[in-house]
């Protein structure tokens, strides 16, 4: 069935209804546009270059041992993290999310208060969840989805201020931003929020770290011992072989003598390495032109080489770009070019991610199809082939941000960042792909 494009103006808030209005393409047969592949002379000039690496003058290698020398952190590994308690969310689906039932949906819900904080409040703001990962083995994909013989998956949330103030100046967006280890093992999601940090060596030689500033965490992929996060014209690599525990839970950042402290956070994890796909301090631009966005993340394992799979966000607008960026089998790393990209007739896409046949697209619904309410409209997972027309897999969870894809159960995995005027509509869920 053929649909019309529609675009869904939404504003989200948590202290004030949103109204949703739909508007008609003009161009009716955009269904028919096909997922088609990007210029391959274009695609060789898409490059992540590197603008922090370990070691060397520029690297990170010396300010993370700085940072443990002053016995301020203690380092423990990720296994410590999921078998340590932390927050208790919910097992299942607490909301609705318009996935169909054949695909047999299931999946977790946070916390109260992580499903309901919002960064439009004025005076402590709130996270927004935007990236998801499972645990990929940098070894091959046998144990997807579990961090030694854990079931497990990784979120990541960015922290706003008063972001529905109507004057710009007020409001404070993407302040800080951190990373959630979850663990099910127990069949209910416990999890621990680490926060994203920059390590760095003071002028007398001992270690500090900061915030990461700017950082909206679009996307994020668990590979090994890395956290690669996608934040517009970057890509960020942590190092999950130093996580460190904090000794002092204050809203400072840093490091002071002997104690350590991270905006309340109990523990904080470093940046390592990062990548931008512009020089200097240029822009990245979406649709067009040789310097993508990296607005979701997701990996791609197909081909003898893994890679990871950025996507462009372009609101209320198709031809969003997602890209494929090649990891060095060696280093774990990204060798730097891409190797292939398409542009999706997806409206307002934002996320993206392929079982090797198939790509998954999550973003606006056509007319006729999705459902949901006047101020929550869900969202769509799309499905095509390269160089083919996609049409709806399914209805999504409100605003359903990025998409990832399990080798080892052949389900597709989701994240959705909605609340509204009154209650949580967050969820972590993974379908069957037909």
């Amino acid at each position: 069935m053929t649909h019309t494009w529609r675009r869904t103006l939404t504003a989200a808030g948590a202290v004030a209804a949103a109204v949703a209005a739909t508007l008609t393409s003009a161009e009716p047969a955009a269904a028919a546009m096909p997922f088609g592949s990007v210029d391959p002379g274009t695609v060789s000039q898409f490059r992540l270059n590197q603008v922090v690496a370990p070691g060397g003058a520029q690297g990170t290698d010396a300010a993370v041992a700085a940072v443990e020398r002053t016995g301020a952190v203690k380092n423990v590994d990720v296994s410590t993290v999921l078998n340590t308690g932390g927050n208790t969310g919910i097992a299942g689906l607490c909301h609705d999310t318009g996935l169909s039932a054949s695909l047999k949906p299931s999946g977790y819900c946070w916390k109260a208060a992580d499903d309901r904080s919002s960064n439009w409040n004025a005076t402590e703001g709130g996270w927004t969840p935007q990236g998801l990962s499972l645990p990929y083995s940098d070894s091959g994909p046998a144990a997807d989805g579990q961090w030694k013989g854990i079931p497990a998956y990784a979120a990541t949330w960015h922290h706003g201020t008063d972001m529905g103030n109507p004057d710009p100046a007020k409001r404070r967006g993407d302040e800080y931003a951190r990373l959630s280890l979850v663990s099910t093992k127990s069949g209910t999601p416990n999890y621990h929020n680490l926060l994203l940090v920059q390590p760095s060596v003071k002028a007398d030689g001992t270690g500090d770290f900061q915030v990461v500033p700017g950082n909206h965490v679009d996307g994020v992929v668990w590979y090994g011992d890395r956290a690669f996060v996608a934040n517009g014209r970057y890509l960020q690599v942590y190092d999950l072989r130093h996580i460190w525990k904090l000794n002092k839970q204050d809203k400072e950042v840093g490091i002071t003598g002997t104690t350590s402290s991270g905006i309340w956070h109990n523990y904080a994890v470093p940046m390592v390495a990062m990548y931008r796909t512009t020089t200097g301090s240029a822009a990245c631009t979406v649709t067009a032109g040789t310097t993508p966005c990296l607005n979701s993340l997701s990996l791609d394992r197909t081909g003898g080489q893994d890679a990871l799979v950025s996507a462009e966000y372009k609101k209320d607008a198709a031809g969003g770009r997602v890209v494929r960026w090649p990891l060095d089998a060696t280093t774990k790393l990204p060798q730097g070019h891409a190797s292939a990209a398409y542009s999706s007739p997806v409206w307002s896409m934002q996320g993206a991610a392929t079982d090797g046949t198939n790509w998954y697209m999550a973003g606006t619904c056509p007319t006729g199809a999705g459902g949901g309410t006047a101020e929550d409209p869900y969202s769509c997972i799309h499905k095509a082939q390269a160089n083919t027309a996609p049409h709806v897999m399914t209805a999504a969870p409100v605003y359903t941000q990025n998409l990832g894809y399990s080798w080892s159960t052949d389900r597709l995995w989701g994240i959705n960042e909605r609340i509204n005027s009154t209650a949580g509509r967050r969820v972590v869920f993974s379908v069957n792909t037909p």
